[in-house]
């Protein structure tokens, strides 16, 4: 006797289709269409083929900002992913205290991306912010919209304070899933403290870790509103991210073509290294299970 299955339920996801379809697939089209023709007004288009695509290969211009894209994800990964393990490891597990840290922990992550901008370019002025006027009057030159270490030095804390609580939070989540069994039998067999957390509680956060390292790294890669309010890609081109310079190109210079080929291209090699991450990280978790 044959199962009848039942279809009906594909109409409940219709309207998430249709959306993610007017949402999403549609501009996407649009910006292919944009990336192998040319225009010169009018509403005239002209086949270009792959044209946007080598120039933008062979733009230095791109591949600078690539670097600086890099360097930012991996300077923004290698502090925020141990800091919010530090953190979470030193958060009470229950009772009051840790509801008042979870509470606290959440409230960066509420603050709009346009705001925490606003806030750190405020914080960081020397006339009229607390960082700035307190490290001038301590001697230390800093500012940021003319000294490009201080520019970087600004954005990456900026993003340290705002996203490090999503990675404690996650490994909090890890850390709170652990049976008590667990500690309790290394405290029977008298294990230290590190090989606590090399055994028991960090192959129980690797779950929780992987989700917070892509979802880091991607919003990461495509971070646009902080530094741009902050710094605008200043002194210069310093702080101009993979982001910065798309924007600047497709809005500032209209180059609709060039800039079409640069978002697909930023796309795909958001892709690959999320996969690469994912990949290189389940086997991780293969391996230590």
């Amino acid at each position: 006797m044959e199962k009848t299955v039942n279809q009906k339920a594909w109409f409940l996801i219709l309207p998430v289709l249709l959306l993610v379809a007017f949402s999403a697939v549609i501009p996407l089209m649009t910006v292919v269409n944009y990336s192998v023709q040319d225009t010169f007004g009018n509403n005239q288009f002209f086949w270009a083929g792959l044209e946007w695509f080598e120039e933008m290969l062979q733009s230095e211009r791109m591949w600078d900002a690539l670097g600086r894209q890099l360097m930012f994800s991996a300077v923004i990964l290698t502090i925020q992913v141990p800091l919010g393990v530090f953190v979470a490891l030193n958060m009470p597990k229950s009772g009051f205290w840790s509801s008042f840290c979870l509470v606290v922990m959440s409230l960066p992550l509420l603050i709009p991306w346009n705001v925490v901008g606003t806030i750190w370019q405020i914080f960081g002025r020397v006339d009229i912010g607390l960082l700035g006027y307190t490290l001038d009057a301590l001697g230390i030159s800093y500012n940021y919209t003319q000294d490009t270490f201080a520019a970087w030095a600004t954005i990456i804390v900026m993003d340290v304070w705002h996203w490090t609580s999503l990675v404690a939070l996650l490994a909090f989540a890890g850390l709170k899933s652990i049976p008590d069994a667990y500690y309790q039998a290394a405290k029977i067999d008298q294990a230290s403290r590190w090989a606590i957390f090399r055994y028991i509680e960090l192959p129980k956060m690797m779950g929780v870790l992987m989700i917070a390292i892509l979802l880091r790294f991607m919003d990461s890669f495509m971070i646009y509103t902080e530094p741009f309010v902050v710094t605008g890609g200043g002194p210069g081109n310093a702080t101009t991210l993979l982001s910065i310079d798309l924007v600047k190109m497709a809005l500032g210079q209209f180059d609709l073509g060039p800039a079409a080929a640069f978002s697909i291209m930023y796309y795909l090699v958001i892709l690959l290294i999320s996969y690469v991450f994912y990949t290189v990280m389940t086997n991780l978790d293969k391996k230590g299970g």
